[in-house]
């Protein structure tokens, strides 16, 4: 089971870190598991909006969040991050961190999405807004 957090309002242009972790009393660990960010915002359909491979080492970006997004894994705390800044109220969404117990690569891309990403965690809110 995970668990997303780190949600809230902010203003145009602003900052949030979304953590994802493995609920504590699951005892699971994401140390063998691919994670992606999705979201999905009121009437739209939830999309991919970045992925980090099993050993950290490759990572996916949606366009629209590139250059402004980071996302990356600490093992050691069984958490993974999505750093978002120069947030924009197009970025207002349900977010929602997902495991895939293995990478998979289209053309030496790492695909963010798929039927592997199959443990979902419950959303956290962001809201972007003056």
């Amino acid at each position: 089971q995970l668990q997303a957090s780190g949600g809230g309002l902010v203003q145009p242009g602003g900052s949030l870190r979304l953590s994802c972790a493995a609920s504590a009393d699951s005892g699971s660990t994401l140390y063998y598991y691919a994670i992606g960010w999705f979201r999905q915002a009121p009437g739209k359909e939830r999309e991919a909006v970045s992925c980090i491979s099993v050993s950290g080492s490759n990572t996916y970006y949606a366009r629209p969040v590139e250059g402004r997004f980071t996302i990356s894994r600490d093992d050691a705390k069984n958490t993974v991050y999505l750093q978002m800044n120069s947030l924009k109220p197009e970025d207002t969404a349900v977010y929602y961190c997902a495991a895939s117990p293995r990478d998979t690569y289209y053309s030496n891309v790492l695909y963010c999405g798929g039927p592997d990403f199959a443990s979902w965690g419950q959303g956290t809110l962001v809201t972007v807004s003056s």
